[in-house]
């Protein structure tokens, strides 16, 4: 498919997501969340066991190429997604705004219902201390908030730009998998951008919402407050900007259709 092609396809994808139900975004959600989630823990579980956190990274895109697969729903896709038939004037803000509420809350919800799950798992229901996975999850928790509170200004400033440039991959890696029709492309093409993100340990969302709270759930020292102050909020409003900036516009910017303009070879 040519740059120009995506384009389109991302307007026409846009528009498709504008004009799910609630219900059903929320449905997407959860199990975009949980997904995630698993392929987080399975990163994890790939880093500790190698001794070699890129072992992690390389394992990490499973959970976004099964939610491509499946037609699911991150909120931080959609960060890049929604805006651009807003552009083309075929959606509103409101519709727009509705749907990431309600697909961020299923994201949250389905991360957090794989984070009980496995926190059960991983502790025999809570009869034995967490070691191995728990214990790094406990750990990447616990720096992933009063890591940054106590940086201060400097931990905000971080926190923010690291979720910039997460959600500008992760965008990059939704789009870059419209460039192929057949599965293994789809994969090949998201499997890239994904690597980059959790290979430098940028900060993305949804990921966090599976890591922070269950980090609590397992022990780890951190209130609800810092996970939404120093977390939650400075990274949703962060991948909010790199996905709709540097990915969403941008491409749509170079690459859409233009009335009377011949097609942009590839």
């Amino acid at each position: 498919m040519k740059p120009v092609d995506v384009a389109a396809a991302m307007v026409d994808t846009g528009r498709h997501k504008l004009g799910l139900s609630i219900g059903n975004l929320f449905v997407r959600g959860a199990l975009a969340g949980s997904t995630l989630g698993a392929a987080t823990s399975l990163a994890f579980t790939g880093a500790l066991q190698t001794g070699v956190p890129l072992v992690g990274a390389l394992i990490f895109p499973v959970g976004l190429c099964i939610i491509i697969l499946l037609g699911l729903d991150l909120v931080t896709g959609s960060f890049g997604l929604l805006p651009v038939p807003i552009i083309e004037n075929e959606g509103d803000a409101r519709t727009m705004l509705t749907n990431w509420a309600a697909v961020f809350l299923g994201n949250l919800v389905g991360s957090m219902l794989y984070g009980g799950l496995l926190a059960i798992a991983l502790t025999n229901f809570g009869a034995t201390a967490p070691t191995g996975v728990a214990a790094q999850i406990i750990a990447v928790a616990q720096a992933k908030t009063t890591g940054y509170e106590a940086l201060g200004f400097a931990g905000m400033v971080t926190v923010f730009v690291k979720a910039i440039l997460c959600n500008w991959m992760v965008c990059l890696a939704i789009v870059v998998a419209m460039t192929s029709a057949s599965t293994v492309g789809k994969i090949a093409a998201a499997w890239m951008p994904m690597l980059i993100f959790f290979g430098q340990g940028f900060e993305h969302s949804v990921v966090n919402m599976f890591v922070i709270p269950t980090g609590m759930l397992l022990g780890a020292k951190v209130t609800v407050a810092e996970w939404w102050l120093w977390n939650q909020i400075p990274v949703t409003l962060g991948n909010l900007f790199g996905g709709a900036v540097f990915t969403g516009l941008a491409l749509y910017i170079t690459h859409r259709p233009r009335p009377g303009s011949a097609p942009v070879p590839f």
